[in-house]
């Protein structure tokens, strides 16, 4: 006898398509993770545009707001110290301070320094901030709140004494008219403005002013010689100047209206003596120093406040409309791939179960999992409604036979054809007998499918067991000239039902009896293999094609189709024994070699 060691297990093709159904989906893959992905992506895209819009929205907001109030604030505090720079006092003040309140809409106070009020544009008596909003002196200004700007701290039009006369303005003017004409021929352009004092004062182009400028007898030098009326006042000022100098023992200097000294002398120190004198000078013409408070209405310090506009709404919504026609489009999207399979899979699972139905598996994540997972249950009913078929035509065939030759005798005995005597009895006993041992492997697959198959294991000897299937199939190896012989490697035990493994050891022998020529030999072999005994049924018939191997547990399943009832079996004994056998927790396998023999074994746990 000759065995390959090739063992077949019958439920392999389906718990590897099991296998392979339940492998892990790669995490990139993963519709759980794809889906987060969108849905995160989603999100980010809104709170992004929704935050630059809004930030963008509420900058551009404050800065407008921010301007409008540094727009105001520049526009009171340069129109009080204007009215500070050409009064010698408060007197009069209100009026301009209601005029500015209206354009504004601000409330202004002015107070002294020890903040007894001067003027208030209402007359609101709620309490002042605690802060001033500026210091008004036209004689310490603060140029960055100036609408001319400049650096100079006295405010321009703090002329004092130097305000000329009407005359002298008539006569000036009509001087730096002919001077001005005069300039264009030569420069190209020039223009002509009048300072606070009422002082012409020619400016030329910034192309003149590199130092390539010639005075082409045009008198431009004598236009800033100082009038009659700024004479005195000019003198006044050049000796306490120097008087400033001479106690700093510094040297003496000279300045004309323009104020800037053109000596070798200037230095800090002159220009602090000149910016002192100056202010002594010109502190009887001028208000003194007050502090202005701006404020709300109700008398609260101004903050930065702004106001959506309606432009600024306008974008806001379209931007909000813009995200949000983004995420349906791309949850429409999403939603759509992801639908497509789910609905191809419901489409297939309605069809007719015989259709047998496949869908496409186009993506490789759960629901490309799943498609396999249909397809395979799909192909494997296919399989389970063929078997199903096959069993039904093999059961109708196995008991059409014998149920027509017990039909047909007694027939011929109710026709007078036949005679009822002993041999017919025996005949038709036996065909009832074939016919019972179907109906009880067919209840016992039925139960075992049922998961009804109930074993009453007790301890057994397997050389018992061997010796008893042995004793019962003697004769039947006798008549068919086959010698039938078993052993056991020790004296192994296990615990199983005794009664239904002689049912699966007897089945395999007399399987191997029937597939023996005579001269043959059926071998029972039994040992312990660490926590197992296996049982060996080998056989020197003629064998089983490696093709079919994996078929010789099916129902109703013979290798050779030629073969009748009586010499093939009914085609359920393999598969009983494989039932039985994994009901007590074992595995039968198969080996065969075409013309050499067949060796089954039966693997049960201790």
């Amino acid at each position: 006898m000759r065995a390959e060691p090739e063992a077949v297990s019958p439920a392999g093709g389906e718990a590897r398509a099991r296998t392979r159904v339940r492998a892990e989906v790669p995490l990139h893959r993963s519709l759980l993770v794809r889906l987060l992905a969108v849905s995160v992506m989603i999100a980010v895209c809104s709170v992004a545009a929704t935050a630059w819009l809004a930030a963008r929205t509420t900058s551009s907001a404050i800065q407008q707001e921010q301007g409008q109030l540094l727009s105001s604030d520049t526009e009171i505090y340069d129109t009080v110290v204007g009215y500070a720079a050409v009064h010698p006092d408060w007197n009069g003040v209100a009026p301009t301070l209601r005029r500015l309140a209206e354009r504004t809409g601000r409330r202004i106070t002015l107070t002294t320094q020890s903040r007894r009020r001067i003027a208030a544009s209402s007359t609101s008596t709620s309490a002042l901030p605690t802060r001033a909003s500026a210091v008004v002196d036209p004689l310490h200004t603060d140029p960055a709140l100036l609408a001319g700007g400049g650096t100079d701290r006295i405010d321009p039009r703090a002329v004092g004494p130097y305000r000329l006369t009407t005359a002298e303005r008539k006569n000036l003017r009509l001087w730096a008219d002919k001077i001005l004409a005069c300039l264009r021929g030569t420069t190209g352009a020039a223009t002509l403005t009048e300072e606070p004092s009422g002082r012409p004062a020619i400016r030329l182009p910034d192309s003149a002013l590199d130092g390539s400028f010639v005075d082409q007898g045009c008198g431009l030098d004598l236009l800033g010689m100082p009038a009659p009326t700024e004479a005195g006042p000019l003198n006044r000022l050049t000796t306490m100047v120097n008087d400033c100098l001479e106690r700093e023992k510094q040297p003496l200097v000279k300045f004309g209206m323009d104020f800037v000294i053109r000596t070798k002398g200037d230095s800090q120190a002159a220009r602090t003596c000149l910016d002192t004198a100056r202010r002594d000078q010109l502190t009887p013409y001028v208000a003194p120093a007050a502090l202005l408070y701006v404020t709300t209405p109700a008398g609260t310090v101004v903050a930065p406040a702004f106001h959506l506009s309606s432009a600024g709404t306008a974008r806001l919504a379209g931007v909000a409309g813009l995200v949000l026609l983004v995420t349906v489009a791309v949850t429409v999207v999403v939603g759509t791939r992801l639908v497509r399979p789910l609905r191809a899979l419901a489409d297939a699972a309605r069809r007719p179960v015989e259709e047998h139905q496949r869908v496409p598996v186009t993506t490789n994540d759960e629901i490309g999992f799943l498609a396999a997972a249909f397809n395979d249950l799909s192909q494997r009913r296919e399989r389970v409604e063929g078997r199903r078929r096959a069993m039904v035509s093999d059961v109708a065939h196995e008991l059409r036979t014998p149920l027509s030759t017990i039909r047909g005798w007694l027939e011929a005995v109710q026709d007078g054809i036949a005679t009822s005597d002993q041999a017919l009895v025996d005949s038709l006993l036996e065909e009832a007998l074939l016919l019972q041992h179907i109906v009880d492997d067919l209840q016992d697959l039925a139960e075992a499918d049922a998961g009804q198959l109930r074993v009453h294991p007790e301890p057994l000897r397997v050389r018992d067991l061997l010796d008893h299937v042995t004793t019962v199939h003697h004769g039947r190896a006798e008549t068919a000239g086959v010698t039938l012989t078993a052993r056991t490697d020790g004296d192994p035990e296990l615990s199983g039902d005794p009664v239904r493994l002689r049912q699966v050891v007897g089945n395999l022998v007399s399987n191997a009896l029937r597939h023996t020529p005579s001269g043959g030999s059926v071998t029972l072999l039994a040992r312990r293999a660490g926590d197992e005994v296996t049982i060996e049924v080998a056989d020197t018939g003629t064998g089983i094609p490696a093709e079919d191997l994996p078929r010789v547990f099916d129902r109703f399943w013979r290798a050779d189709k030629s073969r009748s009832r009586r010499t093939g079996g009914s085609g359920l004994g393999l598969a009983i024994v494989r039932r039985l056998t994994e009901a007590h927790g074992g595995t039968v396998t198969v080996a065969s070699t075409v013309g050499a023999g067949t060796v089954f074994t039966v693997s049960l746990p201790v």
